[in-house]
């Protein structure tokens, strides 16, 4: 049977992926397409996240589309804010916008076998509900994008201002404030130094002290930005050191540990140069292997928490109260700006859709023990569904923008094979998919994520569902040349 259809492709999520996806549809002239983006702007993540001192730990000239290179970035690592400007200029020049609906949220997504389409349901935030269907449904909806909120008692009764760092008002102000800050991750490492330049006194609660790199953040100079304006070839050559350069770290994170031994030395060297206290130096000191956690990069991170006005505090929290953080050992932080510097879920964002494949699978119910895909784009039993930076395809160890690009390289491949066959519906077989998350897991053992310490890249059974357990390189491959044949076109 055959059902007219309102669009032939919809993309959920109108960020790096979304807008990606949205210019390859188009560049190949499927632009039937409609972008359903939440919000009011696109952006995702850099939408999001503004609060002080948010950039990118990528060097930006690698975190940014290759076919799009951008010689005007003004550092090494961009702030929030040129991230974002960049996307609002790909929108504009790749005409995206006309194709996006914002204030469309997704509630849920049902395949019909019968006809092979997807019949979306939108809800909008005046509460108007509707439907779309498609041929096929791309999930670009970022997997660090749902905050993590800890479970801490008490929190409800907290009378000060609280806010997640993806959630930070831009007019908050912590000047004469005190100050509580929970996580010392990514996001705890940027905001910390300037929260301590301006609280009355800060507190950082740390779980778990963290493998911090100097990070030399210089500015690009005028000369060197119109030479890049000038010459597309030199950038071009700068951005292909820097893939080359940063893949070869992989082996350190996946194969050979060993590797990351000077790297140790030089994080050691960047804690023992900036804290002068034996005692907080112990307590900033990992005990865990470089890398099972994400390395981070700060260079006046360290120099803040050495300040007198701020506390370092390590005992775990029993609860909040009106005006404090409480410590298991009974101390009594008061605090009037509580800040949850606690991270994301990486499956946060699929858990709360809906989304029913074939034969009554529920993608939610299917991930209960776990996030399977294969090579983080297609899922069993869910035809014409593909997911961008689904499980397993995250990196430690540089841009996850190129796997991005690789599997917006892979959809489109199989969507013009799927047209080859004229067929209506391609899914990866399901007998595939168990041998591949073997793989998975036994490269994984393997690697310095899985040695020992407790990190977001974990599921709750310890397994990695959330990183790539290899290089760019290996994946760009595998995703360039697929094996038609672990695909099921009907």
């Amino acid at each position: 049977m055959s059902l007219p259809v309102d669009h032939d492709t919809v993309i959920v999520g109108g960020g790096f992926s979304g807008i990606a996806m949205a210019i390859a549809l188009k560049a190949a002239g499927r632009d039937d397409l409609v972008v359903l983006e939440k919000a009011e702007e696109v952006g995702g993540t850099w939408r999001e996240n503004r609060y002080p001192g948010c950039e990118c730990d990528v060097p930006a000239h690698l975190y940014s589309y290759s076919f799009e290179l951008n010689p005007y970035w003004s550092q090494t690592y961009a702030p929030s804010d040129e991230i974002q400007d960049y996307l609002l200029y790909c929108v504009e020049k790749y005409d995206v916008r006309r194709h996006i609906e914002f204030d469309a949220t997704v509630q849920d997504a049902a395949y019909d076998e019968e006809s092979s389409t997807w019949t979306v349901t939108v809800t909008s935030s005046w509460g108007t509900l509707r439907t779309l269907r498609a041929r096929s449904l791309v999930l670009a909806v970022g997997a660090l994008h749902e905050p993590s909120i800890p479970d801490i008692p008490g929190m409800e009764s907290f009378a000060g201002e609280m806010m997640h760092t993806a959630t930070w008002d831009p007019g908050t102000t912590v000047e004469r404030k005190h100050v509580s800050v929970i996580g010392t991750g990514s996001s705890g490492v940027q905001i910390i130094p300037s929260l301590a330049e301006d609280a009355v006194h800060l507190t950082v609660f740390q779980r778990t002290p963290a493998w911090v790199m100097p990070r030399t953040n210089r500015q690009y100079a005028d000369r060197l930005i119109d030479t890049f304006e000038q010459h597309p070839t030199a950038l071009a050559a700068h951005r292909a050191r820097l893939k080359a350069t940063s893949d070869l770290r992989e082996r350190g994170l996946t194969s050979a540990p060993r590797l990351l031994k000077a790297a140790s030395r030089l994080a050691l060297e960047n804690l023992h140069s900036a804290v002068k206290s034996p005692q907080l130096r112990a307590v900033l000191t990992p005990d865990y292997p470089m890398g099972c956690k994400r390395i981070l990069l700060s260079s006046d991170y360290y120099p803040a928490l050495a300040r007198p006005d701020v506390t370092v505090e390590t005992d775990p929290i029993e609860r909040i109260e009106r005006d404090a953080v409480v410590t298991t050992s009974g101390r009594r932080h008061h605090t009037t700006v509580l800040v949850l510097a606690t991270g994301f879920d990486p499956v946060g964002s699929y858990r709360y859709l809906g989304i029913k494949g074939a034969d009554g699978h529920l993608l939610s119910a299917d991930w209960d023990d776990g996030a399977t895909t294969y090579l983080g784009v297609t899922v069993p039993h869910f035809p014409n569904l593909f997911l961008l930076l689904g499980p397993n395809s995250l990196l430690g160890h540089t841009s996850d923008l190129q796997i991005m690009e690789a599997q917006v390289g892979l959809v489109m491949r199989l969507l013009a094979e799927r047209d080859r066959r004229h067929t209506r519906s391609v899914a990866v077989r399901p007998q595939v998919v168990p041998g591949f998350v073997a793989e998975l897991d036994r490269r994984s053992e393997r690697t310095v994520y899985l040695s020992g310490c407790s990190s977001w890249y974990l599921d709750r059974g310890g397994r990695n569902r959330t990183l790539w357990p290899g290089s760019v390189g290996e994946y760009e491959r595998r995703t360039t040349r697929p094996e038609m044949v672990d695909y099921l076109f009907t």
